[in-house]
């Protein structure tokens, strides 16, 4: 027996004097209420109205229960109010690569809060956001996966200290081949020393690192030429003060001061996928608003649902993924 449909039943049969008007305020059919307070009847040993009449009346036993009903479907009204108000102000984190842009998610945040939701934001490097979403420490995150396979992707390059001499960043030049980081020819005929290529933790993951240290040895460049930086501070300053390059986005360059120049080898580029932690009963959806907050903090120059239905631009950007899968394959 569901004993808060049947109170229900009860207290409005009572508050009614009528079974077809309790059954209108509850909106069930009449029947259906006649055989819940039957059933609550049998359930307490006694009858709760007097139906001999033309106007139907509470028994005694209906009456001396009744306010305990009453009380029972407060308390039950009261615990659904909690409920639902600790579900609201619950905060959901959302995992997000470092030095995504402040204001953008800033946005997402706002965004939340209009819409009842309470966001906090963790800066997490790409594996400890993905074991997040499996155990239920994250409620979203932007998940890195290869280009080919994102629904957002991030273009990639290498950033220089403003006028370095190492790597010419300015003209009309826009995208740069791997070939032309190779050592310059000194006078004496050796190589010159090259400055050396640091990569965020962002990058360290193993399919990009296997990638790029294929495209490294189709340029030629000599092995340790890119190298795992430590904290994004600490290499950002390396490379302003002209001693490394840095691998990164343009809007973590750019923001800093650096020049910055996109890798012509879009395999290389970042690839994300905004994914929410599993339900229960099957994978949860990701909202369309945080998505595209997220695509936006992130710097990504494109965002489309993941999986999504095709038509002209999803057309194009399956082609334009051809080379990219290709380059992959190495």
């Amino acid at each position: 027996m569901d004993l808060l449909a049947h109170l229900d039943a009860y207290v409005a049969t009572a508050d009614e004097a009528s079974f077809s008007r309790a059954a209108d305020r509850l909106g069930i059919a009449q029947p259906l209420l006649s055989r819940r307070i039957k059933t609550l009847e049998d359930h307490f040993g006694g009858l709760l109205f007097d139906r001999s009449r033309r106007q139907i009346t509470t028994t005694e036993l209906g009456v001396l229960l009744l306010p305990y009903a009453r009380d029972v479907l407060d308390r039950a009204q009261r615990l659904r109010q909690v409920a639902e108000t600790a579900g609201r102000g619950r905060v959901r984190a959302v995992g997000v690569p470092a030095h995504c842009a402040p204001a953008a998610l800033a946005r997402a945040i706002r965004a939340g809060t209009e819409r009842g939701v309470t966001l906090g934001v963790r800066e997490l490097p790409p594996p400890e956001r993905l074991s997040g979403l499996s155990d239920g420490s994250l409620a979203y995150a932007l998940v890195r996966v290869p280009p080919e396979q994102g629904a957002l992707r991030v273009p990639l390059g290498v950033a220089t200290a403003p006028d370095t001499a190492d790597l010419p960043l300015g003209g009309s030049r826009r995208v740069l081949h791997l070939e032309e980081l190779r050592p310059r020819r000194a006078r004496g005929g050796r190589p010159a020393a090259a400055l050396p290529v640091l990569t965020l933790p962002e990058d360290h993951v193993p399919y990009h690192e296997d990638r790029l240290e294929r495209a490294a040895a189709r340029a030629g460049l000599p092995p340790g030429r890119f190298r795992p930086a430590g904290p994004a501070a600490a290499a950002l300053a390396e490379t302003l003060a002209g001693r490394a390059l840095l691998l990164c986005a343009e809007p973590f360059a750019r923001q800093n001061g650096a020049d910055w120049l996109p890798l012509a080898d879009r395999s290389l580029h970042r690839g994300y996928e905004v994914r929410a932690a599993p339900a229960r009963c099957g994978t949860a959806a990701v909202p369309g608003w945080l998505a595209g907050l997220l695509a936006s903090a992130v710097g990504a120059t494109g965002h489309g649902a993941a999986g999504g239905a095709g038509g002209p631009r999803a057309g194009a950007a399956a082609a334009d993924d051809v080379p990219v899968r290709l380059a992959a394959r190495g």
